[in-house]
């Protein structure tokens, strides 16, 4: 049997996939906590010749990245080859170090797999609107902060951005959403036109079956505190953690998702 194994970084997500797979092997790279009755492997980036020899040996074909991580700190000394061949882009962009990262496990002969694949369901569908209707303003802030999102795809800066009244609050950066979001909600009133809106989107050309953007009840309750008044996501390229508990609570606090 070919088993997979799941890259686990921060968040929902690796417990939700492990919950869908048969007999998947959980591989961490820190303290991330491990499901119980589940194989596990601990690997350090700097020795990633060990990671693909324990794997092989747990039968395992295909891997699947999931959840939230950060960019890797490496004891240069330690280094073998093929760690050496992934440090070398630590000063690129996040898009040309995990094209890397996927090249490598492609190269051991690894399949590499969505979460999506595993989990279609955590994607929505075209149309699918939460909370309450938008405004034409509000589509309009969504249409801006889109046009910027995909100007910057270029440059490998950010999957996210909000735009109140026409004017841009927040461009996400290497320190993240919830990062952005706090900053949007310190903007002093006087520089605010309306609520805005934040969209989150895949920079163009990003291979989402390592860096699919993902949306969970803590961003929702962020954009809250942010003042901010919905989300626009396109239909099947973000995931949706824990759909029906966002569903509610952006209802109950007047805000709005469209998936388009």
């Amino acid at each position: 049997m070919t088993r997979t194994a799941i890259i686990a970084g921060s968040g929902a997500l690796p417990r939700l996939l492990a919950e869908a797979l048969n007999e998947p092997v959980y591989v961490t790279l820190d303290e991330t906590a491990v499901p119980e009755g589940i194989d596990h492997v601990t690997a350090r980036i700097e020795k990633l010749g060990k990671l693909f020899k324990e794997l092989k040996s747990h039968d395992v074909g295909a891997v699947v990245f999931a959840g939230a991580m950060a960019r890797p700190k490496i004891n240069p000394m330690k280094l073998d080859h093929h760690a050496f061949r992934l440090a070398r882009k630590l000063g690129k962009g996040d898009d040309a170090l995990l094209r890397e990262v996927l090249a490598l496990f492609e190269d051991q002969g690894f399949l590499i797999r969505a979460a999506t694949e595993i989990r279609p369901d955590l994607l929505l569908a075209p149309d699918t609107l939460w909370g309450r209707k938008p405004s034409r303003e509000d589509l309009d802030d969504a249409a801006r902060a889109q046009e910027v999102l995909d100007a910057l795809s270029p440059l490998d800066v950010g999957q996210g951005a909000v735009c109140a009244g026409g004017q841009m609050l927040g461009i996400e950066t290497v320190q993240g959403t919830d990062a952005m979001l706090s900053f949007v909600g310190a903007t002093p009133e006087r520089l605010r036109r309306a609520r805005g809106v934040f969209v989150k989107a895949p920079k163009r050309g990003q291979d989402l079956r390592i860096d699919m953007p993902t949306i969970g009840i803590e961003t929702v309750e962020k954009l809250i505190s942010a003042g901010i008044g919905g989300i626009v996501v396109p239909a099947g390229g973000v995931i949706v953690l824990e759909q029906e508990r966002i569903k509610a609570r952006i209802k109950e606090a007047g805000l709005f998702l469209k998936a388009q």
